[in-house]
């Protein structure tokens, strides 16, 4: 049932972007973890976001293959900007050449490096985050990105239900599944923002700063 369920609700979502697609398939066929691509739906809502947000910059920790940050920047206003952060330098050759061909792709700071060290040194404020890094450092991406945030922006996080081992005690030493777990309990705790946790695939978290 559940399948079938969401095999409904892709068709009845707007088709895939025809690059993006070729992009999904590419990250199945040539990568070894193409789960950690966004994927139609959730690069569809992305999508959706930016555009209802125009945000005027937008970060992204985490690139992988590209797809979210080419979903993003799709809809990004005509004098917006996208810096995405991948950690994994291994990453570059293959998803460089996707973002280098896209139409915005002289709006789009592809940086291979650390986020939390990097971004400090800009000197740059964004109106919209997207957080899909490495699940242990949660926290301490939520904290630089507020510390980076403008007022009112947004920070969208992936992952927030890590296949449901949020609630298994089984996952009780897991590190990855710990550190989603203290993100989710900072976020609740955090009196400035309001957010949801949308079930959408492994979890997806909308927080907005109200101040």
């Amino acid at each position: 049932m559940e399948e079938a369920l969401d095999e409904y609700i892709e068709a009845h979502c707007s088709p895939e972007d025809p690059v993006l697609y070729r992009l999904y398939r590419a990250t199945n066929t040539q990568l070894t973890r193409p789960r950690m691509a966004s994927g139609h739906m959730q690069g569809l809502l992305l999508r959706m976001l930016v555009g209802m947000v125009r945000p005027r910059r937008i970060l992204e920790v985490g690139t992988y293959s590209g797809y979210s940050a080419l979903a993003m920047a799709s809809a990004m206003p005509p004098d917006g900007e996208l810096f995405t952060f991948e950690i994994n330098d291994e990453q570059e050759d293959f998803t460089r050449p996707w973002i280098d061909a896209a139409p915005e792709a002289d709006r789009i700071h592809f940086v291979i490096g650390d986020a939390l060290t990097v971004v400090p040194t800009l000197g740059l404020r964004f109106d919209f985050v997207f957080l899909d890094g490495d699940k242990r450092h949660y926290v301490d991406y939520y904290e630089m990105a507020r510390r980076h945030l403008t007022p009112g922006g947004y920070i969208v996080a992936d992952n927030t239900l890590w296949d449901g081992h949020v609630v298994d005690p089984a996952y009780d030493a897991d590190p990855q599944t710990l550190g989603i777990r203290r993100f989710n309990d900072r976020v609740a705790a955090d009196r400035e923002v309001e957010c949801v946790i949308l079930p959408l695939r492994d979890g997806l978290t909308l927080i907005h700063h109200l101040t």
